[in-house]
């Protein structure tokens, strides 16, 4: 695998990541349990997909065929996503959402802070415009989980409940093989060994004011970074890449 390559297949797994995730937010658009929050919600959906944008411009121009963002984002089949099983997971309750969402920003608001030092110049420019959004993003997600955890006993018992569904899906967010290999040691990317501990860190300190905790269990689900799905994201794609597989190369 040559560095072209395995920068191409690193920027579908970011961008992969944000268009899904950004995807599932969207679909609260008009939901929010109050109209501060569906405006947030909805605005941190923009936000990703503005990151997916700019990541599948980047992968789009490194592929062996050149393709458009939209290309990528509409015109693969399931086992083509390389996001992580965590981000595809339903909306569910209120709490559900927040404590996904947390889970994510907790992991990508370092990876982006490690990301500017990339001698990609053009990956460390995403980071950096990616990264101010993220920040809010953790606050938000984190003053939720608090908010939540330490609240009423049904939205304490419900948080947690999130947790012990979703975290599971954590692992595979650090999740490397030859491509990380070959971006590292050209120093294009950090190692997932880097980042774990700033996640971990975070993760711990919230849930603690939370008052909830962590799984006993060590269940770790994994897939979504080789192309095997949940059984959700046939659904999602479905609703997402309608308009342009009924319209084919249909532009606003």
């Amino acid at each position: 695998m040559t560095k072209q390559e395995a920068l191409y297949q690193y920027l579908l797994r970011m961008g992969d990541d944000s268009l899904i995730l950004g995807q599932r937010l969207s679909e609260l658009c008009g939901h929010g349990p109050i109209l501060e929050e569906d405006i947030a919600t909805t605005n941190i959906s923009l936000d990703l997909i503005g990151q997916a944008t700019l990541l599948l411009e980047y992968a789009g121009s490194l592929a062996e065929e050149p393709k458009s963002n939209d290309e990528l984002a509409f015109l693969r089949i399931e086992k083509e996503y390389t996001n992580t099983l965590l981000v595809e997971q339903p909306n569910g309750n209120f709490g559900d959402t927040m404590m996904r969402q947390f889970l994510f920003d907790a992991y990508r608001k370092p990876l982006l802070e490690h990301l500017l030092e990339s001698t990609d110049n053009r990956l460390s420019g995403i980071a950096e415009k990616a990264l101010k959004e993220t920040k809010y993003h953790l606050r938000h997600s984190s003053e939720w989980v608090i908010r939540l955890g330490d609240g009423t006993e049904e939205s304490h018992a419900k948080i947690q409940a999130a947790l012990d569904a979703l975290f599971r899906y954590a692992d595979e967010l650090f999740f490397e093989n030859e491509v990380d290999a070959i971006l590292l040691k050209e120093g294009i990317i950090p190692s997932a060994k880097v980042i774990f501990p700033f996640w971990k860190k975070t993760v711990t300190e919230v849930l603690e004011m939370a008052t909830i905790d962590l799984p006993k269990n060590n269940w770790k689900f994994k897939g979504g970074r080789e192309g095997r799905h949940s059984e959700h994201m046939g659904f999602l794609l479905a609703e997402m890449q309608y308009m342009q597989r009924t319209y084919p190369n249909m532009e606003w």
